[in-house]
């Protein structure tokens, strides 16, 4: 859940979240970025032609800082992306819709492998809306998704291609992940 989520939340609908547990601290995911920033440089044999974007909200930060660990691992040079995929979801109507954000793309996506970053992996919704909005900016070459938790529950055929941590859940537990590390609870 990302502070746009926590902002919005009204307490009578969903409460406000509180956690059980940390199961990573802000230690553990620096380097479980560092490490999936290791392998996609690898699987794509450097960052020449890569695009890092993160979803909206809580993906951007963990790909500013990817792209951080990309310029000091190998000068990449390009700025993260952000993207909003609201208006692209297929659940408009059963859930509220939260106040449009930024949707930057720092550069043309035509021919190149664009790195979709998310902080939570759950249904796989989220990504499908981030594939379709994707290609309204361009037709990359590829997409990969990099997300900081996998909490599995998919609804759809999507897989993360970076993971900094699969992480089992309860369909009614909550993943919440900060810059102080990833927290599981609930709402109260």
């Amino acid at each position: 859940m990302a502070e746009r989520e926590r902002r919005f939340t009204v307490p009578h609908v969903g409460g406000t979240f509180r956690s059980r547990c940390q199961v990573m601290n802000g230690e553990d995911v620096g380097r479980a970025i560092r490490r999936m920033t290791h392998e996609v440089i690898e699987r794509n044999h450097g960052t020449s032609d890569l695009v890092v974007v993160g979803l909206q909200t809580g993906g951007v930060p963990i790909a500013c800082r990817m792209v951080e660990a990309l310029a000091e691992i190998d000068g990449f040079s390009s700025p993260a992306g952000s993207l909003d995929v609201a208006l692209h979801r297929d659940d408009i109507g059963l859930r509220p819709v939260l106040p449009q954000a930024e949707t930057r793309i720092p550069e043309n996506l035509d021919r190149k492998v664009v790195v979709l970053v998310d902080d939570v992996l759950f249904t796989g919704r989220t990504a499908r809306a981030a594939l379709d909005a994707l290609h309204t900016w361009g037709r990359p070459a590829a997409v990969q998704l990099a997300v900081m938790v996998d909490r599995g529950h998919r609804e759809l055929p999507i897989r993360a291609d970076y993971v900094g941590r699969s992480l089992p859940t309860n369909l009614d537990e909550m993943v919440d992940v900060r810059p102080d590390g990833v927290h599981i609870g609930g709402m109260a």
